[in-house]
């Protein structure tokens, strides 16, 4: 709890301070990340988070699932829970489909169900301390890591309003008081809970009874409820969210462009939703819900590294990033490393998996030549680098033969454009030298032609 409430806090620290500098778009991460570090690095990001949610509404609907068949006394079976999961993608589908304002308005029922279920969990009946004698189980306890990839699917929900950044009437405000009271209520009710069960649940009931929680309540129907709520509304949020980022991403024109035409008056996105739909699908047909955990575990672990990474960039190199929240670009520093350590520990072979993905998306996009209109960070990373650079450069007072390099500066104009001149200007500064061409503007009627890229070159017109 405490190590994914450091990743989380510093995300959502990192996600508010971003919002309150400009107005985040349509595709709530996928914006953050892509105005921030380009388009290739974004897309790619943004299609595995993409893939991330789908198989999150997919997590959730079998945790559904698995209560519903529970609560009639019908066996879990994989088929069984294919057949459930299926309806309850439907139903959840349908609520998306009706309208957003539809959707979130249920968001009010689901919160009363979980308050009231919390409620019965700590007004329940006291049960008797285990002894303190080793219990014997027959299998070895799963490890630490392990765990933790199942856990924290749990607090991802805080993104859950930022994917839906283009539907909020102001995100400035409302990004920063959503996300952070939403981690905020999370890490009291996950910490609240561990105490009271460490107290008051003998540990043999922890580990053997599934369903120890209604065991304990003061009404088990409320915990029932309460988790039906919980998993219906997170499988909601989860599929309102990926088509919007699908949307996003084809408005960019990352993905195929027919994805992002919307229908009716919020510009809904019923194309992509059939995709996260089917996507959806496919992960429930998987039905192992600590495998889907621990996918969706390192999808969100690699966007929570990158938004950190992003915040922190924007605070060094952007001489416009000013944000009425400013926060310490450490914080966005130890949010991301830990995020990239957790990955490791967990399992380094879907990390591999996941970095080779990410970095041949990220190739195919940069083949493709995408930009924005709006620019990047790069170029004032690559400024921020000569500035720290030059000053060290120039600054010594003896320079060494082995770095010595030619600086040229041509005075020769537009009309010195034949290839002996060029030939001149390669030899003299060769692979490794500069040469800045200095002269007046060129008349309107020359102004179209341009000098041939020189190999090793600084050129300036």
């Amino acid at each position: 709890i405490g190590v994914a409430h450091i990743i989380s806090i510093a995300t959502g620290l990192s996600i508010s301070s971003i919002a309150t500098d400009k107005n985040v778009g349509a595709g709530g991460p996928y914006y953050i990340v892509s105005r921030s570090l380009g388009l290739p690095i974004g897309g790619a990001l943004g299609l595995a988070l993409f893939l991330g949610l789908c198989f999150g509404t997919s997590l959730y609907i079998i945790g559904f699932s698995e209560s519903i068949l529970s609560f009639f006394s019908i066996e879990a079976t994989p088929n069984n829970l294919r057949i459930t999961g299926t309806l309850a993608l439907v139903a959840v589908a349908a609520v998306t489909i009706i309208s957003t304002s539809f959707a979130l308005k249920t968001q009010y029922v689901v919160l009363s169900l979980i308050g009231i279920s919390l409620v019965a969990i700590f007004l329940g009946r006291d049960v008797p301390l285990a002894s303190t004698s080793p219990i014997i189980q027959a299998d070895a306890p799963p490890s630490e890591f392990a765990l933790f990839a199942i856990f924290f699917p749990a607090v991802t929900g805080f993104t859950a309003g930022v994917n839906m950044s283009g539907d909020l009437k102001n995100p400035k405000s409302a990004i920063p008081k959503g996300t952070l009271l939403a981690i905020l209520t999370g890490l009291v009710v996950y910490v609240a809970l561990t105490i009271f069960l460490s107290l008051r649940v003998p540990s043999s009931a922890l580990i053997d009874d599934p369903n120890v929680l209604s065991s304990i309540a003061f009404h088990p129907w409320a915990v029932t409820a309460g988790i039906w709520g919980a998993t219906f509304s997170s499988a909601l949020g989860s599929l309102m969210g990926a088509p919007r980022i699908l949307q996003a991403l084809s408005v960019d024109r990352v993905t195929p462009r027919f994805f992002a035409h919307g229908r009716g008056l919020g510009n809904e996105p019923f194309r992509a939703l059939a995709i996260a739909f089917l996507i959806a699908e496919c992960g429930i047909i998987i039905a192992e819900l600590n495998q889907i955990a621990r996918i969706v575990s390192m999808v969100f672990l690699t966007l929570y590294a990158f938004l950190n990474i992003s915040c922190a960039i924007e605070a060094k190199v952007s001489p416009d990033f000013r944000p009425s929240f400013r926060i310490p670009a450490s914080i966005s520093v130890i949010g991301a490393l830990t995020c990239f350590l957790v990955m490791a520990l967990l399992d380094i072979g879907p990390m591999l998996g996941a970095i080779i993905l990410m970095l041949a998306l990220f190739g195919l996009l940069q083949r493709r030549a995408l930009k924005l209109e709006s620019g990047d960070a790069w170029s004032g990373i690559w400024q921020n680098l000569i500035r720290t650079g030059l000053p060290k450069l120039l600054g010594k007072t003896a320079q060494n033969d082995r770095h010595w390099s030619p600086i040229v500066l041509d005075f020769g104009g537009p009309s010195a454009s034949g290839s002996e001149h060029k030939n001149l200007q390669t030899s003299l500064v060769g692979g490794s030298g500069f040469l800045t061409r200095l002269y007046a503007a060129p008349p309107a009627s020359s102004s179209t032609q341009k000098e041939d890229n020189l190999p090793g070159l600084f050129q300036e017109d």
